[in-house]
């Protein structure tokens, strides 16, 4: 007996051999594919070489179940068994006690195969006497539980003597004690990044509940220092945790020698990536960097250069925590519940909104840059928090910051409350709720109703941040009525501009470079349109219009100005606020023209 994987699971294999008279053939059935079919001059090579006989005759395997394929160079030892019991150089008594798995080299050793772990799970879940696979295998197999014996080999010779009762095999054992107290070390630490306090908070707070984060901020602002940190303060795996995680690393082979994924993963793809390879695919799917990160962080830097066809396909697994991938041959379920960590700049250049550093993406461009990823993605993603750059004060200082071992602490205590909430559910973090645990664990007062609701207004946020799903239509507005809002639903550092013929709307903060919102009067666009329009603003001191574009200067009184640039045609226009609120209120109000201002 033997296995072959699917997904991440294990499913039975039987494997029979049959000698006839004719013609030397080797024919292999069963929907073998790849290594499976090229298993016959491996196979030759090693019973030669091991010294028994190869028959020389016509030979058929046939790999039962005959309808589902089955890949991989793990039938490598079955089959050369069965060859040499059909050749009544073996008993057969002990063929269909073991479960056996491993690949021939020519020499007769055998050498390491994938889905040690799901095989060993397989066995113990249909009480097979044990399992017999490579040693180097051993140990990972060995972590399904004391209830199966696991025993590696190293050779055919060995697995033939074995098998003869001619040699005796001790059972190998994980200590999982161990496995956890050593695996819980890390490189890096929190105490190593400098500011960024909000931050830290943010990811901690991310980090007790299991949430999705965003972190947006200019090149060099620590963006991927937090998130590689971000693993050294989440809770320890528990035992059913591990267990799932190395089932998948131990299906592509990824777990060098190690018995378990004892440590929360982390994964960093390139944003080259395709989707198959950021949530699994090929004609027999295979987990992707997804399903490796299960349990653990997916980390997505420099997020808008990933194709937008890639990371849409994330919006299912957020959601469910898993990745169902259909093919003609069927359709497989890969785990998915993964922390994402995302990290992005504010712009193409990296430099918007920065008071250091002059931004020199136009409007436009930062609106193409943003959209690249779309509305439904970034609702899933919980926690969106800004990293700005560190002051040189915050760099020199001596004091050695909070390290990761007292953060997870109080991520731990948190977590603590969370599990004895939901014993006896499969649920680790408050992320995981659904719409019922929602309404049972997350009761609103009249007073968080009104908040929640003045949020939902003005911030323009979807349904999902209701705790009440029979609520949501009542609070969800269109994504056109967000962007649209008028501005006395905006931040309190809005200044609304209102001149005889037009009026405008400034929204940001000093030194910061923002869209500006316009109600005019109906003109015609383009440059020509803007000269006839422009003059009739009374508190535009002096224009300059070149193609497309337009510099003006807004003076209100001699010895205060104020630059912006933007299109001619009035779809947008980009503002450098040089002066505080106050200030500019203070100096716009003693302008010599008429003009109101509110906030």
């Amino acid at each position: 007996m033997s296995s072959a994987l699917a997904g991440v699971d294990a499913f039975p294999v039987e494997v029979e051999v049959d000698i006839a008279g004719g013609l030397p053939r080797f024919t292999t059935v069963g929907l073998a594919e790849g290594a499976a079919r090229e298993s016959l001059d491996r196979v030759k090579a090693a019973i030669k070489n091991t010294g028994y006989d190869f028959p020389n005759r016509r030979l058929t395997v046939n790999l039962a179940p005959a309808d589902t394929r089955k890949e991989g160079s793990a039938f490598d030892l079955p089959i050369a068994l069965g060859l040499i019991a059909a050749n009544n150089a073996l008993k057969r008594d002990h063929l269909h006690r073991y479960l056996m798995l491993g690949e021939l080299s020519l020499d007769g050793r055998v050498k390491s195969i994938k889905g040690g772990l799901p095989t060993a799970l397989l066995a113990r879940m249909r009480k097979f006497a044990g399992v017999v696979l490579p040693r180097d295998n051993a140990m990972e197999a060995a972590v399904a539980g004391d209830s199966i014996a696991i025993y590696g080999v190293e050779s055919l010779q060995e697995t033939v003597e074995f098998l003869e009762d001619l040699r005796q095999l001790t059972p190998v054992k994980a200590d999982i004690s161990q496995v956890f107290a050593s695996a819980n070390t890390y490189d890096l630490d929190f105490s190593e990044v400098r500011g960024q306090e909000q931050a830290k908070r943010a990811l901690e707070v991310a980090a007790a509940g299991g949430h999705n984060v965003l972190m947006i901020g200019p090149p060099g602002s620590g963006k991927t220092m937090l998130a590689k940190r971000l693993p050294t303060i989440l809770p320890e795996m528990t035992f059913e945790e591990a267990i799932e995680t190395t089932k998948v690393h131990s299906v592509m082979g990824l777990l060098d020698g190690h018995a378990m994924i004892a440590t929360r993963p982390f994964r960093a793809p390139h944003h080259t990536i395709s989707d198959a390879g950021l949530i699994g695919g090929g004609s027999l799917p295979r987990p992707g960097e997804v399903s490796l990160a299960h349990h653990g962080v997916l980390f997505l830097d420099e997020l808008p250069e990933f194709r937008k066809n890639v990371i849409e396909v994330l919006r299912q697994p957020l959601e469910d925590l898993k990745i169902t991938i259909s093919r003609v041959m069927g359709t497989l379920t890969f785990p998915a519940s993964i922390m994402l960590v995302a990290a992005m700049n504010p712009c193409p250049c990296g430099f918007h909104g920065d008071a250091t550093h002059e931004c020199t993406c136009s409007p436009q461009m930062v609106q193409r840059y943003r959209s690249r990823i779309s509305g439904p993605l970034l609702d899933r993603i919980d926690i969106h928090v800004d990293v700005p750059p560190v002051k040189y004060k915050e760099l020199k200082e001596m004091r050695t910051a909070e390290p990761s071992v007292s953060i997870r602490q109080r991520v731990d205590q948190a977590r603590k409350v969370q599990l004895e909430r939901f014993a006896g559910k499969r649920m680790f973090c408050n992320a995981q709720m659904g719409a019922r645990e929602l309404a049972a664990y997350c009761q609103v007062n009249s007073a968080g109703e009104r908040l929640l609701e003045l949020a939902i207004n003005r911030l323009g946020l979807s349904a999902r941040v209701h705790p009440n799903p029979e609520s949501r239509t009542h609070h969800c507005r269109s994504r056109r009525q967000r962007h649209n809002r008028s501005p006395s639903h905006r931040r309190d550092n809005t200044v609304q501009i209102a001149g005889s013929h037009g009026r405008v709307t400034i929204i940001g903060s000093p030194g910061q470079r923002l869209p500006i919102s316009q109600r005019m009067p109906s003109s015609p666009t383009g440059a020509a349109g803007a000269r006839r329009r422009l003059p009739t603003l009374a508190f535009i001191a002096r224009r300059k219009i070149e193609t497309r574009r337009q510099e003006i200067a807004v003076a209100s009184h001699p010895g205060t100005r104020m630059m912006f640039t933007g299109i001619a045609d009035w779809r947008g226009i980009a503002l450098i606020i040089s002066q505080s609120r106050s200030e500019l209120t203070r100096r716009l109000t003693a302008a010599p023209f008429s003009s109101q201002l509110s906030s």
